[in-house]
């Protein structure tokens, strides 16, 4: 666990990370740490973070828009499935949540994180917004049963403010990390099948 939390902070560097991911990284870490990490078979959709950390034994990522979650479920399943700042750029995110939950294996998680009070940012759409309720009850309808459902979410005032023009790099001496609840950045959820 301490070689896990050591690669993990290299790639976390604070000068390197956005203000708004920042305690969204931590977080999500953390949930993910507490899973049995070399024995996982991870599909990461439309991201390579998770699988620079080097620990998981079987890691695959793929790209969306080329592989469209909402068209289709892989013909594989796996252990842990991670989509970063994906879902809110979906045209059918139901028809993706139900993909995701039919490519879980049993016990399976699923990790998901959006933005909440950003502005739009087409890539190549910009669709839908989570609060942390909201997220929870969109997932329990694509199948994960409600009490298996852990939420967070971080924001403050002035960062929101601050990313109005563009992505903001994470200063110590000038951003706050405090949170306001009523001013989500960033909404997360973890889910069991």
């Amino acid at each position: 666990m301490r070689q896990v939390r050591r690669r993990t902070a290299v790639l976390l560097r604070v000068e390197e990370t956005d203000w708004g991911r920042i305690v969204l990284n931590r977080e999500t870490r953390k949930l993910i740490e507490r899973l049995p990490l070399t024995s996982l078979k991870v599909l990461e959709i439309s991201g390579e973070f998770w699988g620079q950390l080097g620990i998981f034994t079987n890691y695959k990522s793929i790209k969306f828009p080329e592989y469209d979650v909402c068209n289709s479920a892989l013909p594989e399943t796996f252990d842990l499935i991670i989509a970063e700042q994906v879902f809110e750029h979906l045209l059918w995110p139901y028809r993706a949540g139900k993909n995701v939950y039919s490519m879980l294996n049993d016990g399976g998680h699923f990790l998901v994180t959006t933005p909440f009070l950003i502005r739009i940012h087409d890539y190549p759409v910009d669709c839908t917004r989570w609060t942390e309720t909201g997220i929870k009850y969109f997932l329990a309808e694509c199948g994960f049963p409600l009490e298996t459902i852990e939420t967070g979410s971080w924001g403050n005032r002035a960062c929101i403010k601050a990313n109005y023009k563009s992505w903001v790099k994470y200063n110590p001496r000038l951003h706050s990390l405090r949170n306001e609840p009523q001013f989500p950045f960033v909404v997360w959820a973890l889910a069991r099948k």
